[in-house]
């Protein structure tokens, strides 16, 4: 970077600086030493991180900000950093990462293979992540498994690679206790349960496995609805968090950029849509996300086409397609990049919180982590 590309980064930073101070209510960075695709919550003020480096990677427990969590008077909490309070080392790459509800413990799963690996997190008496188990999966595709845990503190997860390999595995014994049969080896984009008994299996097709564990029937698949996006499209989802009124949606993002929200008890029809305003150039599929927020009524976040992570309102979306503006849009990583290979940074996972409405965790392939709580400028402005 020469003399004159310095002076300008600084100022592109510094007039971000001076506008994160009206657009967030807190930002915080950290720096890890390579970067991560997981970002998992242990509690509500823990997150798990790890590397995916094709060498030993870190396994890291880290302690939000004390200050982020200060709920009055944050300008005498002088600690504004992230902790490390557990940690540990993979002997390979960590792509997806579970935590058990509950229990101290986690599984993750290498991006190589099908099976996984299961972790002790440590606790009062050690600060030490070590790897405790290993669970072996159906695929011999060679993809990497997804992974869900179940709503309550039960040892069981589910995972598999494709449609045709989905498992529930109890780990205190190690048993598969149930098989989801499918004669498709569709990939799938994520699994994700949303009663005790009842998950989706989402491929990167589009199609969603509504699945009860306590029927004996073969699921069948529910396709997208059409669209414009031609073939060669892919898919990720998300179901949007179990309420007490109404039925739950299901929101997918495709790599052209269209979402579509959908009804869970009619996964083939539309409910409303939109053309996102991303990039649809990115780099690796495997880090575009959509997640519905958990504690903030019709708002999903999206990320991993660029350095962005964009909020939107989907309140106001139709029936039919039209062009939609994030309601916010989080260019940190963007801005603070000073990678030396001049490549463009790009998201690799975002999280919500699980109770504080508008603070996201994001990471980026520089390494960089940021969690920030963010100004709706509209309702600002009222």
């Amino acid at each position: 970077m020469g003399e004159m590309d310095a002076a300008e980064f600084d100022d592109v930073v510094d007039d971000w600086f001076i506008e994160s101070l009206k657009t967030y209510k807190d930002l915080h960075v950290y720096q890890l030493e390579h970067p991560t695709r997981v970002i998992e919550w242990t509690s509500g003020k823990t997150v798990c991180v790890a590397g995916y480096r094709s060498a030993k990677n870190e396994l890291l427990e880290l302690l939000l900000p004390l200050k982020l969590l200060a709920e009055e008077n944050k300008g005498l909490c002088a600690e504004r950093d992230f902790k490390v309070v557990h940690g540990g080392f993979a002997e390979g790459p960590v792509h997806c990462l579970r935590h058990i509800p509950g229990t101290r413990c986690a599984v993750t799963n290498d991006g190589r293979s099908s099976g996984l690996q299961v972790w002790d997190l440590g606790g009062d008496d050690s600060d030490v992540i070590r790897r405790t188990a290993s669970v072996a999966g159906r695929s011999a595709s060679g993809r990497g498994s997804r992974i869900a845990a179940g709503l309550s503190s039960d040892p069981r997860v589910l995972h598999g690679a494709e449609s045709s390999d989905v498992l529930l595995t109890d780990l205190t014994s190690g048993q598969s206790v149930y098989k989801l049969k499918s004669d498709a080896a569709d990939p799938l984009s994520s699994l994700q349960f949303v009663s005790d008994s009842v998950f989706l299996a989402c491929c990167c097709s589009g199609n969603i496995y509504t699945v009860d564990t306590r029927a004996s029937d073969a699921p069948r698949p529910s396709p997208p609805p059409a669209t414009g996006g031609g073939d060669g499209v892919l898919w990720c989802a998300d179901a949007s968090p179990s309420s007490a009124g109404g039925a739950g949606r299901v929101a997918r993002l495709s790599s052209s950029g269209e979402a579509v929200l959908s009804d869970l008890r009619d996964l083939g029809g539309a409910v409303s849509r939109a053309r996102l305003d991303v990039l649809i150039d990115h780099h690796n599929w495997d880090d575009v996300k959509v997640s519905w927020a958990p504690a903030l009524d019709d708002c999903i976040a999206a990320s991993g086409f660029s350095g962005t992570v964009q909020i939107y309102d989907t309140s106001a979306w139709a029936a039919e397609p039209a062009a939609a503006r994030p309601l916010f849009e989080h260019r940190g990583h963007v801005v603070s990049s000073q990678r030396a290979d001049s490549l463009p940074v790009l998201v690799t996972s975002h999280v919500w919180h699980p109770e504080r409405p508008r603070t996201l965790l994001s990471a980026a392939a520089d390494g960089s982590v940021h969690v920030w709580d963010w100004v709706d400028q509209s309702a600002a402005a009222c």
